[in-house]
């Protein structure tokens, strides 16, 4: 496990308030609502945000460029998926939803580190939600892409 793997224990509240016990369902909806290349990223909840949720993306050389930069599609994929989570857990229960938008600007390379992606909920009506997305790199805490989703809830 790389150095910035943080994997709270039973008892140990993580960041938030929340317990692991908490943080179970959203873990188990990433089985049980996304494809299978999605639950190949190994993307962990770990934490619960006032307005959303903190996800971490494990580094792994097979979402790596050369040089061990992780590639763009990958961290998009994550902040689409951080996204819905937060959404989740904005409804209390998984919605059925599309992603209707989904715009990311890169700020800098993520290089041989954990990601963590904190998706917040701006705002959910009847027919749209709309959720950003910050990226950030686990060991260093610099941001490295920020992301705009807009979902139509069906």
């Amino acid at each position: 496990m790389p150095a910035d793997d943080h994997r709270p224990s039973a008892a140990a509240p993580t960041p938030g308030g929340a317990t692991p016990d908490t943080l179970a369902p959203l873990q188990a909806a990433l089985g049980e609502y996304f494809a299978p290349w999605i639950q190949a990223l190994g993307l962990r909840v770990e934490a619960l945000l006032p307005d959303g949720v903190t996800l971490r993306l494990p580094f792994d050389d097979d979402l790596a460029r050369h040089g061990g930069m992780a590639c763009g599609q990958a961290l998009m994929a994550a902040a689409d998926t951080a996204a819905a989570i937060a959404l989740m857990r904005h409804f209390g229960q998984f919605r059925p939803c599309t992603t209707v938008q989904l715009n990311t600007s890169f700020l800098r390379p993520l290089v041989s580190q954990d990601a963590l992606v904190d998706a917040r909920v701006l705002r959910a009506g009847k027919s749209l939600a709309f959720i950003e997305a910050d990226l950030r790199g686990a060991a260093d805490g610099k941001s490295v892409a920020r992301a705009s989703t807009t979902y139509a809830l069906l």
